[in-house]
């Protein structure tokens, strides 16, 4: 295995344990089992600093380029711990067109729903609490996307299960609070996304934070959708306040602040991907990376676009496409880019761990 055989290398060497987590907690080591090449593959931010001030970088016989080849073991534990497994080939494979039919397809199942119901209601303007259920009633809304929120939730539970159990960590340190906060403030902060302190290597060997900022961006802006749709949820079953819900109410600008952050970050990632040294990425597999980048963008320009027509006749058609890509996003999130930042949450918990064991 290659990760392996760098591993062997870098832990010989030890000039980048200043850089991030990865090599602190190589060095832990002096073999690698399977699990553990996973967990450093998922400690891995990917900034490029090492291959940028490795000594051992090709054109070197020694070959080490620990971003890509962890890029590339990064992205088979996405297709090794997916629930269930038959599935991870399929959107590998195809994962851009395989979102965007399940997304076509919801919207298209909307669209002829409401022309076979009342054509007019389609294109009719509707206002005022419950308009959006004009066109499809909210319990149907509510079975579809239920249903396909609780199957990603379902998968993306299975393959953690799976990826802690290959680590070899016990599930002691799930109920370790100092490692759990620690942990997570790493994961929010993005803390070994910095390259040691200057920032990420791109395109050159000029570094810079941007990835970062576009990472965050895209982060909290599915958050505050995520806390958006929650609330909206809560007044619907306990205050009987029904969307669309006026403009200056929590859920609405909560989703606005949310959905511009997820135009601006995935916009920023994509051009960053597509700028950005191919020595430093995985370049065999890019379909499930651009389809998660894509569909999260598109179900924000959507929802955007719905926030500004929702009182016109193109509100109808507008709320299918955006609940088509919303669905599409689900229907995604266990196969793909989406589950790294969880796994990554879980490889930065047992470092913390580790760590904290070295000490005591």
């Amino acid at each position: 295995v290659e990760a392996d055989r760098l591993m062997t290398v870098c832990n010989s060497c030890r000039y980048c344990e200043g850089l991030c987590a990865v090599f602190p907690a190589m060095e832990m080591r002096r073999a690698f089992t399977a699990g553990d090449l996973d967990y450093l593959a998922n400690l891995c931010h990917n900034c490029g600093a090492c291959n940028s001030d490795c000594q051992f970088a090709p054109p070197h016989e020694f070959s080490v380029n620990v971003p890509q080849t962890l890029a590339e073991l990064r992205n088979d534990t996405y297709a090794h711990y997916a629930w269930p497994r038959a599935l991870a080939p399929v959107f590998a494979r195809n994962g851009l067109m395989v979102a965007l039919a399940a997304a076509l397809s919801v919207a298209g199942f909307f669209i002829g729903f409401a022309l076979w119901h009342d054509p007019a209601t389609l294109f009719g303007t509707h206002v005022g609490p419950g308009a959006f259920y004009a066109i499809m009633p909210h319990n149907s809304m509510v079975l579809l996307f239920g249903a396909a929120f609780g199957w990603a939730i379902l998968a993306i539970v299975m393959g953690c299960i799976a990826f802690w159990r290959d680590i070899g960590e016990p599930t002691e340190t799930l109920r370790d609070h100092k490692a759990l906060r620690e942990g997570l403030h790493d994961a929010a902060t993005l803390k070994y996304l910095d390259g040691g302190g200057p920032g990420c290597m791109n395109a050159t060997d000029r570094p810079d934070d941007r990835r970062r900022i576009y990472h965050h961006l895209t982060a909290y802006g599915f958050l505050l959708c995520f806390a958006a749709t929650s609330v909206a949820t809560l007044y619907h079953y306990l205050l009987g306040r029904e969307a669309p819900l006026p403009v200056w109410d929590l859920p609405v600008v909560l989703g606005t602040l949310g959905g511009i952050g997820l135009v601006i970050g995935p916009v920023g990632l994509l051009a960053a991907k597509w700028r950005r040294d191919p020595e430093l990425m995985d370049n065999s597999r890019k379909g499930m990376d651009a389809a998660f980048i894509l569909i999260l963008l598109l179900t924000s320009v959507s929802g955007l676009l719905l926030l500004a027509l929702r009182a016109t006749p193109l509100m109808g058609v507008t709320l299918a496409m955006h609940l088509g890509f919303v669905f599409g996003s689900f229907l995604t999130m266990p196969y793909g880019k989406f589950v790294h930042g969880i796994y990554r949450g879980l490889a930065l918990v047992r470092y913390s761990a580790e760590k904290r064991r070295l000490t005591l």
